[in-house]
């Protein structure tokens, strides 16, 4: 099967499918391994890590191949988060200067294989950057339950033994300094890496199956995040909560942007900006071209068009196309349906795109209309003042979007609309709260946008913030009392920290 042309056309390059069968046979050392488990040795204790290969094949398999080729013997658990999670992997590690430390890993990627496990005490699971598909060697373990992590990393083992819960718990428990790096870096070393059968393990504990999300959608999005290019002159909201990355240099070929909704279904919805030049060619002629790439994908039948017409859409030219296809990942086949739509304005040409499994293709299909009612053209001289105040947005969401900062972004986005938003409480605070914030936030996010020194400014402002917040992941909110006296008192205290603690500063230092 030719499946090209359905990842060229229409911009899926962020698919993330569910089970599949992985053979749980390795070979290691010329002997076959059945039931393969990972025995870390480590110098706080012993931690062995079983696997789910039915949930995330591939990174089981790469985990393995690291394990076996010695590629962890030396690293540390460079991050440490007690309560929360410890993170190890990168080679860095080894002898590396410990401003590299989590930046490292081989030389090749996994594509995400986000699944329904929860991320419950003791799961093994697979760290990224704000790039789904960019997990690598290093991996984290779950300390306290973190559900707020769900269906948005790669979950691939969790620890099976006494002693592996207790050599977490030391390893939690050593001391560490802002970055959240071990002080004593010789507390938190693995020294060797060990592939046997889970049969030479004779101490695992009985554990139930994986608690699992159940595959529920969660809860929608109340909004939307503005995004502005002015490299690309456009601006566009998606909507609030997907993860919005912009085109990685490496790879000249896909999207400008990209936002990726949680997995309701068999994959990710995506929806997507290309930013071509014209070239001086014509909309028909941009047509012309575009049939002439898909008619062989049509003729073999892996694409059926159901829709394809001109229309004007926000002022311009544009041409809408609806299609469902066939995508095949390692054998198996997808039914996967298309929203196209190319905008034309002479000098260049944007192709808005939304992918989604057929059957919940209908249920994004709203924010996807949404995003191509938001989408406007920006002139030069409409790069000043003149630029509508909406355009601003979020400062915070601004100032970390593509860093390392978004992905906890987006989770506290989660958190505010799963839990402070189901109480009358939190409801009614966050309203008169989003009343005084974006009386001056949309200007922020405009200076962030054209001064990229103030936004690493912002950046750096905003970190403690957003580690205070995430207190809230830790606690039970179940009462009016409970967000009164968790979440609003978490924010006065940002509050206090940003505007009451400088003020008194100010004034003690003017006296």
């Amino acid at each position: 099967m030719n499946k090209i042309p359905l990842v060229v056309i229409f911009s899926l390059f962020v698919v993330s499918f569910g089970s599949y069968s992985f053979a749980q046979t390795v070979e290691f050392n010329h002997i076959n391994i059945i039931d393969p488990v990972v025995i870390l040795e480590t110098t706080s204790g012993e931690i062995v890590i079983g696997f789910f290969p039915n949930d995330a094949p591939k990174h089981v398999e790469n985990f393995i191949k690291l394990s076996t080729s010695g590629f962890y013997e030396g690293v540390l658990f460079h991050r440490i988060i007690p309560g929360f999670m410890i993170q190890g992997g990168d080679p860095n590690t080894i002898d590396g200067d410990p401003s590299t430390w989590g930046t490292g890993g081989p030389s090749t990627s996994v594509d995400a294989e986000f699944n329904t496990i929860k991320h419950n005490r003791g799961i093994v699971s697979m760290a990224r950057s704000a790039d789904p598909n960019s997990g690598g060697s290093q991996f984290f373990i779950v300390h306290q339950d973190s559900n707020f992590l769900d269906e948005q990393y790669t979950v691939f083992g969790r620890i099976i033994t006494e002693e592996s819960f207790e050599t977490l718990d030391k390893i939690a428990a050593v001391e560490t300094g802002d970055r959240d790096n071990p002080l004593d870096p010789e507390k938190v070393r693995i020294t060797k890496a060990t592939v046997v059968s889970i049969s030479e393990i004779p101490n695992v504990i009985d554990l139930q199956e994986p608690e699992r999300t159940q595959n529920t959608p969660l809860t929608p999005s109340s909004g939307n995040q503005k995004y502005q290019s002015t490299e690309n002159e456009i601006s566009l909201s998606v909507p609030e909560g997907w993860l919005l990355q912009e085109r990685d240099d490496s790879q000249p070929n896909s999207p400008d942007v990209v936002a990726v909704g949680p997995k309701t279904g068999i994959m990710n919805p995506v929806i997507s900006l290309t930013v071509q030049e014209t070239n001086q060619r014509t909309l028909d002629e941009l047509i012309s071209e575009k049939l002439e790439t898909i008619k062989p994908v049509i003729e073999s039948g892996e694409l059926i068009v159901s829709s394809q017409k001109k229309m004007t859409i926000n002022g311009y030219d544009a041409y809408v196309t609806e299609a469902e296809g066939l995508f095949s990942s390692d054998g198996e086949l997808y039914n996967v349906q298309f929203k196209e739509i190319m905008i034309y304005d002479k000098e260049k040409f944007y192709t808005l795109a939304y992918s989604n499994g057929v059957d919940d293709f209908d249920s994004q299909l709203p924010r996807f209309d949404d995003t191509v009612e938001s989408f406007s053209i920006i002139t030069p001289e409409s790069t000043s003042d003149e630029i509508p105040s909406e355009v601003g947005g979020c400062l915070i969401a601004t100032a970390t979007f593509g860093s390392e900062l978004a992905p906890q972004v987006q989770q506290l986005r989660e958190l505010r609309d799963n839990t402070i938003l189901s109480t009358e409480s939190g409801t009614a605070f966050m309203t008169g709260f989003n009343q005084i914030y974006y009386s001056f936030s949309p200007t922020i996010a405009n200076l962030e946008r054209e001064h990229p020194l103030f936004k690493e400014v912002v950046k750096l402002s905003i970190t403690p913030m957003l580690s205070s917040l995430s207190i809230l992941n830790y606690v039970d909110i179940n009462s009016e009392e409970e967000m009164l006296s968790y979440g609003i008192g978490i924010i006065l205290m940002n509050v206090g920290m940003y505007f009451a603690a400088p003020a008194i500063i100010i004034y003690k230092i003017r006296k």
